[in-house]
């Protein structure tokens, strides 16, 4: 019976982010492709003789409380199996936090993957998918990676081919950015040219870098660039410095560049930090997965 595992939760960006409208209910229809990155999380998760949840972490700014979504799944896929268990979970976080990356989406997914390998509750891909959308919008994308398309409200997800291989410069500045507050300032109805998915998606699927960058475009950009000048001033640095494209990862503020050459991706994250506006800087590769098991 396996007690203990390790698992690597990946971080994601996206290469297109589009908002179609806004729902009755409050929601957005959004229309995203979601990339799984190289760098990640670990998740060391060991079951306990009771059936207390004690999470752990490197980071002491990071709540290790039942507000994390790491304990939110824990909570959930144990009760929904009917299971009393309880579990020592040590996160060691290497994915910047609150950075429009998946952090707390992708660590909740690992969580629910491991523990149903622990328990050997035997539930399939779409099964967690469906658990992990109770915890989070992102969760069930987390669940497999990858490269995918995102639609609806975020819950239908299609499996693409994998993006072109490039290196991924990654930055983020200091700021914080509200996702409430750009969705709630994002007026859909007034926005005459929308980002160009069907240009990224036929890219991925002819395998084609080039043209992929100059499609990517992310709408959230039309608040959070505006209210934080930023973001538009990396993006230049990083396309400046030889990235194919740059853009906005989710609502902010991450910021990425993807590039051919590995020393240019490395040469544009040191420029980037010269300029004291970038609190967290790595050059990383794309993922086909989001969830990596060890024991």
């Amino acid at each position: 019976m396996v007690v203990k595992l390790k698992i690597s939760a990946m971080s994601k960006i996206n290469l297109g982010l589009d908002v179609l409208k806004r729902r009755p209910d409050g929601y957005h229809e959004v229309r995203m492709v979601m990339q799984s990155l190289a760098l990640c999380d670990e998740l060391d998760i060991e079951k306990r003789n009771d059936d207390r949840i004690i999470i752990t972490c490197n980071d002491i700014s990071l709540e290790c409380d039942e507000n994390n979504l790491i304990y939110k799944a824990a909570k959930r896929i144990t009760e929904e199996a009917g299971v009393t268990a309880g579990f020592d979970i040590e996160l060691t976080k290497n994915i910047p936090i609150a950075a429009g990356m998946a952090g707390g989406s992708t660590d909740a997914a690992a969580t629910l993957v491991a523990l149903n390998e622990i328990l050997k509750l035997g539930m399939d891909a779409a099964a967690l998918k469906r658990t992990g959308v109770k915890i989070g919008a992102d969760v069930p994308f987390c669940i497999e990676g990858g490269t995918q398309l995102s639609e609806g409200i975020g819950e239908k997800l299609t499996i693409l081919r994998p993006a072109p291989k490039c290196y991924v410069a990654v930055a983020k500045p200091h700021i914080g950015v509200s996702t409430k507050y750009v969705y709630e300032n994002l007026h859909v109805d007034t926005i005459k040219v929308h980002p160009d998915m069907d240009g990224v998606l036929d890219a991925i699927e002819n395998g084609d870098l080039r043209k992929m960058c100059t499609c990517m475009e992310n709408i959230l950009e039309n608040v959070t660039q505006t209210k934080y000048p930023v973001i538009a001033m990396l993006k230049d640095k990083l396309k400046e410095n030889g990235a194919l494209g740059a853009l906005m990862s989710g609502s902010g503020p991450t910021v990425f560049g993807l590039f051919e050459d590995e020393t240019m991706a490395n040469h544009a994250i040191n420029e980037l930090k010269k300029t004291g506006e970038v609190s967290f800087g790595c050059v990383t590769t794309f993922s086909d997965r989001t969830c990596v098991m060890s024991r």
